[in-house]
């Protein structure tokens, strides 16, 4: 995984590898060390293997030489025989050894005895260990006859192949820049000395292979002590190691996790209620929160914490930066899932604001309504209500005209909605039924003080229409509904200090207005339904 959250200062004697290489490195090993929990014999091939992967030296120099004009003239000739036998590459240790045997007439007997031994020294495969260790121990006895015997006296180069094949310390040492670490020192000592050590007896070598390849010098890289926690088969210090070496928690996270699910790791409660693959997964997915792109990646792994995951979530969701509507719909289609609703309220809210702040009425209705704020619902519908005022048409219409329950959420959304559908109605030229719906809004006291006066003169034009729209009840309850209205407005302009003449100039031929047309509308009601009333 290639993100980068940092929780806290690295160590300040960084390793020689990449943080990336190093936790590719451990992980491999420890994959070999408790997860496979290789045998006798099949320990070191895994282990070969391992070095094999993590080191190209040996690659790079023998790709230097071959394309060289003369490679058997390069410098590095031999160094790559010779790196090739100490990772058991022995078929192109011989390949390259052929090329020696080809073009020089003196060396050639002893490059056949040379690829004789690297062709004949044993592999472990499907034998008994038993049987493997008679082979290797005839192949080590006619390597050293030749040895003693001077077979490659006159070839300092395959005298010094044929030790390391003997598994010589002073040889192996004085090749050492072959091999770089003290890791692959290890391995290449116990291929050419003790090829079926075991999981119980390497801990032991590794130690001494450390203090030898370092001669003394106890200044150990970081890595260092992580790899040797591991090879004493002690988890819990790999862990203790690795945390202080970096400052990523995903090898520590990832790795007790694996090995808690095969069941091969101790993890012991924590003084704070979670045990430590818990622990680490927490400390990990809250990483991850804090990176711009991955935090819904921190969600999985919170998932996944079954003692404090939820109470992480929770406080992380209510934390999320909510830079874009995307962002904050990804975020409230995770609360949904796992029903956390006061984070669905929370995150609803804050992008209702931030709508209202960019003047984005309709978003703003959008998530108040889906919050289930009745509160902020009722304020963005009064805000429609006075743009509507200001404008004299509605804006977002389609999340008006498509409420549908939600206008029930509260008494102000209700009047957004309901006033809506009379403008539908009149605008069809459906007149009795939007004035019968007007007169409702209009005696049902939901609508703000403000916007009566409003009502009143949408009722205008139905009382200006040739056929009687309203009946006579009906035109008596909208003259009660203007005089309440008027005394209402009465108190507010005795309560203020000062007026303008000339809104309150307007207003006042609006009503006289209004009050003619109900007078006309009466009259003519009257007459229509054919009575009197005194």
């Amino acid at each position: 995984m290639a993100d980068k959250p940092t929780h806290r200062p690295g160590h300040p004697g960084m390793l020689r590898l990449s943080i990336l290489s190093a936790m590719e490195l451990c992980w491999n090993l420890c994959e070999i060390l408790f997860i496979e929990a290789a045998t006798a014999g099949s320990l070191l091939v895994h282990l070969l293997d391992w070095i094999r992967m993590h080191s190209s030296d040996t690659d790079s120099a023998a790709e230097e030489v071959l394309q060289s004009e003369n490679p058997l003239q390069h410098e590095r000739f031999w160094d790559v025989i010779t790196g090739y036998v100490l990772q058991a590459r022995m078929d192109e240790a011989r390949q390259m050894l052929a090329k020696e045997a080809a073009v020089s007439a003196s060396t050639r007997s002893m490059c056949r005895v040379l690829d004789d031994l690297l062709r004949k020294m044993p592999k472990f495969n499907s034998q008994t260990l038993t049987e493997f260790e008679l082979k290797w121990q005839h192949w080590r006895e006619e390597c050293e006859r030749h040895l003693q015997c001077g077979t490659f006296s006159s070839s300092p180069q395959m005298e010094s192949i044929c030790k390391v094949l003997l598994g010589a310390e002073d040889t192996l040492l004085e090749k050492k820049d072959l091999m770089g670490t003290w890791y692959h020192f290890l391995v290449s000592q116990l291929l050419f000395t003790h090829p079926t050590v075991t999981l119980a007896e390497i801990h032991s070598y590794a130690q001494s292979c450390l203090d030898i390849f370092n001669a003394g010098d106890s200044s150990s890289e970081p890595l260092d002590n992580v790899l040797l926690a591991a090879f004493e088969l002690d988890i819990h210090q790999v862990i203790k190691e690795f945390s202080i070496v970096t400052n990523n928690w995903w090898f520590v996270a990832h790795l007790t996790d694996l090995l808690d699910h095969c069941q091969l790791f101790q993890s012991h409660n924590m003084y704070f209620g979670s045990n430590m693959r818990e622990h680490l997964l927490l400390e990990y997915a809250s990483g991850l929160f804090s990176h711009h792109s991955l935090w819904q990646l921190g969600v999985d792994y919170l998932d996944h914490c079954p003692e404090l995951g939820r109470v992480y979530l929770e406080l992380h969701m209510e934390r999320i930066p909510l830079s874009t509507e995307k962002k904050a719909l990804k975020a409230l289609r995770i609360c949904e899932q796992r029903q956390m609703a006061e984070q669905v309220r929370s995150i609803c809210k804050t992008m209702a604001m931030q709508a209202m702040r960019n003047r984005r009425l309709g978003s703003a209705l959008s998530w108040s309504i889906r919050a289930r704020d009745a509160g902020f619902a009722t304020l963005i519908s009064d805000r429609f209500l006075k743009d509507y005022c200001e404008r004299g048409r509605f804006s977002d219409l389609d999340l008006i005209d498509n409420l549908g329950p939600a206008m029930l959420l509260s008494d102000r959304l209700t009047f957004l909605g309901k006033y809506r559908e009379f403008h539908r109605m009149y605008n069809d030229q459906q007149f009795e039924e939007a004035a019968c719906l007007l007169l409702s809004l209009m005696t049902a006291r939901i609508a703000p003080c403000s916007f009566w006066l409003t009502l009143l003169l949408d009722a205008l034009p139905l009382l200006e229409q040739q056929q009687v729209i309203f009946s006579a009840e009906q035109t008596y309850r909208l003259m009660s509904c203007l005089e309440d209205r008027t005394a209402a407005k009465l108190e507010q302009i005795q309560s203020e200090e000062s007026r303008k003449s000339q809104d309150s100039s307007i207003e006042n031929t609006k009503v006289e207005m209004l009050r003619l047309a109900l007078a006309r509308n009466l009259a003519r009601a009257i007459v229509k339904e054919g009575t009197v009333q005194v």
